[in-house]
């Protein structure tokens, strides 16, 4: 490749990775599979990535701001869902909705967006998980429609399911 230029291609992220304070995987997802096709190479990656963290992000052939906006959108949108409470138990207890924002912010190693605010909008977080005196009128209106809605919808399909009589 020395000399040849690459043509653009959306496929920009390799993989993402959340690594605790001893470098082991929390999560992690790879989208190129020719880079790191086995567990084995991704662990020593991920290994080699937590000791050098101070060194650049991606190859020479990458653009590192387009890399950095994705690392600074997943660290924003990871700790506006957790609360500014960026720690490895708060990642795990909140596993599916941090997955839905890497699947958010980046599918199959195209970047989809690299802006927090919507990404967290888009994931929605449950209200259930708010505390009551933190949620605005509009999630207490929701989240009483939302119970209402499902407390009908299982009366009606109970007595969907209930047998009739039938005459004979």
């Amino acid at each position: 490749m020395d000399g040849q230029l690459l043509e653009p291609t959306l496929y920009t992220v390799k993989g993402m990775a959340i690594l605790d304070n001893d470098g082991n995987r929390i999560l992690a997802k790879y989208y190129d599979k020719n880079v790191f096709p086995t567990p084995k190479e991704q662990k020593t990656f991920e290994k080699n990535l937590f000791s050098k963290t101070h060194r650049a992000m991606g190859s020479s052939h990458e653009n590192e701001l387009i890399l950095m906006s994705v690392l600074n959108c997943l660290y924003d949108s990871v700790s506006q869902i957790l609360r500014k409470n960026v720690e490895k138990r708060a990642v795990l207890d909140s596993l599916d909705i941090v997955m839905l924002a890497m699947d958010e912010i980046c599918d199959g190693g195209i970047i989809l967006d690299a802006d927090a605010s919507s990404v967290v909008q888009r994931v929605a977080l449950r209200t259930d998980d708010i505390p009551l005196g933190e949620q605005t009128v509009a999630q207490v209106l929701q989240s009483a429609k939302e119970q209402l809605k499902w407390s009908l919808l299982k009366v009606l399909l109970f007595h969907a399911q209930v047998p009739k009589p039938v005459l004979i």
